[in-house]
């Protein structure tokens, strides 16, 4: 059996279907209490006694009109003759123990005409005599007295007992919920702290988060600790064989110093990949005016850039140096295989989005997610006379959208038939 259509109504928060799994039992089990409580208590008693009084309203309207009024006084009636009499039935649409009241009063009193219920106090029964005939007499004696105290009592103490179990089940998920805030800051490359509570499963989960997490930060460690020094290690002969070429003719020096700076470029990128962003800390910051400033800063080196679209405004708690990084390595990555690249900021209450598009050949669908991945070089789709790189830009861009908790979307530019690529993350 499919159960999806469910899911749209069923809460998607850990409270919230704590809340149902506690509220529906107790309302399901009011309910059905309520019903047989009802059908019971309001029909059959109020029925039974209802019959028990048609028999005293039988004989005292059978009895002669001059023993009429101490048989009334003993049975603790009022008797009218000749009163005004109603031409239909008297109840109060809320009144549920009435139905049962006027239609047992009819069963047992074929002469009956009307019955008045107005309010809780008085029934009058209006007899078809000659002369006509009414009784009045106390509404106690055909309903049971109070029969609103045990829903009231049902519902209160159902819903107190349900907010103490509330209150103790929010002290069971507390902890899981702080899990969760700490592996999601985790994942945006933020270590908070955390120490295992709750029960015994919750507190393994813990544990083997807190487990997982160390061998991350250790392995990240390790990667970068080793990028770094073969990066560092490099340095000295580059800087020693540029040291080798100045003193060659400018016919031999000129390839072979185009080669070493681009090892000096290839070198420059595996150090900011070994980076990463662990060391930098979020704080809040105008992506707007750090957007202009990376364009700025790359129009005046001779980058073919402008920004194009700006919309919203407001400062996002992010990494100003790593997203810098990234929105660089994009333009860089534009200019590389097109002519020129555009910038665009958007920014919502929920998300803010940078999008850099460039009027290059673009990257093929099937081949999106393979151009993120470290050393990825895609050559076939690219344009190779401006230079490949190394495969680590997309990769940086990736990782750093990570690191903020978003993603980097590649696609085809509708604008510059080029690559699309979005920096996506919540605010």
């Amino acid at each position: 059996m499919d159960f999806d259509w469910l899911k749209r109504y069923v809460p998607r928060g850990l409270y919230g279907r704590a809340a149902l799994i506690l509220m529906l039992p107790v309302v399901v089990i009011q309910l059905v209490v309520s019903v047989v409580f009802i059908q019971r208590h309001f029909e059959d008693v109020t029925t039974q006694m209802t019959r028990s009084l048609s028999r005293e309203l039988r004989l005292l309207a059978d009895s002669p009109a001059p023993e009429r009024g101490a048989l009334a006084a003993a049975l603790e009636l009022t008797v009218l003759e000749g009163a005004a009499q109603t031409d239909e039935d008297i109840r109060r649409w809320y009144d549920l123990s009435g139905v049962s009241v006027i239609r047992t009063l009819r069963q047992e009193l074929p002469e009956l005409h009307t019955v008045e219920l107005p309010d809780d106090h008085v029934v009058r029964v209006h007899l078809e005599r000659d002369p006509p005939l009414t009784m009045e007499f106390w509404r106690g004696r055909v309903s049971a007295s109070n029969p609103h105290q045990l829903l009231v009592n049902m519902v209160f103490f159902g819903g107190l007992m349900t907010l103490v179990a509330y209150l103790y089940l929010r002290n069971q998920l507390r902890p899981i919920t702080r899990l969760a805030a700490a592996a999601e800051a985790f994942g945006k490359g933020q270590t908070v702290p955390y120490r295992p509570g709750g029960a015994t499963e919750v507190r393994a989960a813990g544990q083997a988060f807190l487990s997982m997490r160390n061998r991350i930060e250790r392995q990240i460690e390790q990667r970068t600790l080793m990028l770094s020094g073969v990066s560092h290690d490099l340095r000295t002969p580059l800087t020693r064989l540029k040291l080798g070429l100045s003193m060659l003719e400018d016919e031999d020096r000129i390839p072979l110093q185009k080669d070493v700076e681009e090892m000096q470029g290839m070198i420059e990128e595996f150090l900011d990949f070994a980076r990463g962003t662990a060391s930098e800390q979020v704080e809040e910051a105008d992506p707007l005016e750090l957007v202009r400033n990376i364009v700025a800063d790359a129009a005046r080196g001779g980058i073919a850039v402008t920004l194009e679209e700006v919309e919203g405004e407001g400062k996002v708690r992010l990494r100003p140096h790593a997203l810098r990084r990234a929105v660089e390595n994009l333009i860089s990555n534009a200019v590389r295989y097109g002519t020129h690249a555009e910038v665009s900021v958007q920014i919502s209450e929920k998300a803010l989005r940078i999008r850099v598009e460039d009027d290059g050949p673009g990257i093929p669908p099937d081949r999106r997610e393979e151009a993120t991945r470290p050393f990825a070089r895609l050559e076939p789709a690219r344009n190779q006379n401006r230079g490949s790189g190394v495969g680590l830009g997309l990769a940086i861009a990736t990782d750093i959208a990570g690191t903020h908790g978003g993603v980097l979307r590649l696609g085809t530019s509708e604008k510059l038939g080029g690559l699309q690529a979005d920096i996506v993350f919540a605010r």
